[in-house]
């Protein structure tokens, strides 16, 4: 029985709705569907503004854009993410100063953050790393004191909480996922949201390609032009179709996610208890929307082993990931700090595999496969 690290789950109103959406003989971006998304997103978790995208990058090169960055200024990014968390700033021309993760989880170290703040520092990137939230009110505060912008990479984080506040509206700007991968999946896709609304007229003129074509549209102005920089950033409606579909059934796709999350982690503890590895660390202040499962294991030896012995049995799982720092792009670039907690989660994760309908069965299998393992 081959166990796949991932399997796209499809609610079941994806395809009517892509044909609903045709017959509206509207399939290029900013539809009926598209629409439909915005509303639900700035209804349920109060985002000022939503924007859906072509990919979380794209919303993360909006954001860019937005804050005006400019060559030479500086981000301060986490090194344990996605190459997607840096690649929109580097493409404006900015210097990436990677910070540390946390001892107790991947998340940036929110202590570690005002030391590497020059007079250069535009903004704060922060990643909240399996939709588990950063210390946002201490990265906030750092902001606010030293006039900074803070975006939320909150890629693995629709529907997840910090202190009740959801995740991707805490800071000035975020962006979400939509990849096949994460919790409600269009293939391809992603947001911005807006949660300051000095960007709000801005962020849909960047999105339409640098026109105010949507004002037009909504008749409050009497014609369209190019009025800024901008891309062609928006998803075609049908991509919106699939994601609305899976929008209408969150709860239950939440539901059966934490399920099997919840079914790893009851019959994990007991390895944890004997010390054989860690489990994820979900501080109070965060909630859990059960986006991945993961252990962390004592050293890069043993996590490869494991690996190939989970391999062997066609178990697919994965480690995660390699330390942007050290990089065979920027390694040249970084200014020489160890980030040692960021290189440890990098040899020591495994993502387990994760879908909201992996059986009991497949779960016994992994976690009995990985239990005599450690035997």
């Amino acid at each position: 029985m081959k166990i796949h690290f991932n399997q796209p789950y499809f609610a079941g109103e994806e395809i009517q709705n892509i044909i609903n959406g045709g017959l509206t003989g509207h399939l290029s971006g900013n539809g009926v569907f598209t629409k439909k998304c915005h509303a639900f997103f700035e209804k349920k978790y109060g985002f000022k503004k939503s924007l859906l995208t072509t990919s979380c990058t794209d919303a993360l090169e909006m954001a860019s854009i937005l804050i005006n960055l400019l060559p030479g200024d500086e981000v301060i990014i986490p090194s344990f993410t996605f190459v997607s968390s840096a690649n929109p700033f580097i493409l404006r021309g900015a210097k990436i100063v990677f910070a540390d993760s946390s001892s107790k989880l991947p998340n940036i170290d929110p202590d570690k953050i005002e030391e590497l703040i020059t007079e250069k520092t535009k903004a704060i990137v922060v990643v909240h790393y399996a939709g588990v939230a950063c210390e946002m009110d201490k990265i906030m505060a750092v902001a606010e004191k030293h006039n900074l912008f803070v975006i939320e990479d909150a890629a693995h984080s629709i529907d997840s909480y910090y202190k009740n506040k959801p995740l991707g509206s805490i800071g000035h700007l975020g962006a979400f996922s939509f990849h096949e991968t994460k919790n409600l999946i269009s293939g391809e896709g992603g947001m911005l949201t807006v949660n300051d609304t000095q960007f709000t007229k801005r962020a849909e003129i960047i999105w339409e390609k640098g026109t105010n074509r949507a004002a037009f549209f909504r008749g409050e102005v009497d014609k369209y032009g190019w009025v800024d920089v901008g891309s062609s950033f928006l998803p075609s409606d049908m991509i919106a179709a699939v994601l609305f579909g899976q929008i209408n059934n969150l709860k239950k796709i939440q539901k059966m996610r934490l399920g099997v999350w919840n079914n790893y982690q009851e019959r994990l503890k007991v390895l944890e208890e004997k010390g054989n590895l860690k489990l994820p660390y979900i501080p109070d202040y965060a909630s859990n929307n059960a986006h991945m499962f993961y252990v962390v294991t004592d050293d890069e030896n043993q996590r490869n082993k494991l690996l190939a012995y989970l391999k062997r049995d066609q178990i697919y799982a994965v480690f995660h990931y390699l330390p942007l720092h050290l990089s065979e792009f920027y390694k040249d670039k970084h200014d020489g700090r160890e980030l040692k907690n960021a290189v440890e989660y990098s040899e020591k994760i495994i993502r387990l595999p994760f879908y909201n309908v992996l059986t009991e069965e497949q779960i016994d299998k992994v976690v009995k496969r990985i239990g005599k393992f450690y035997k």
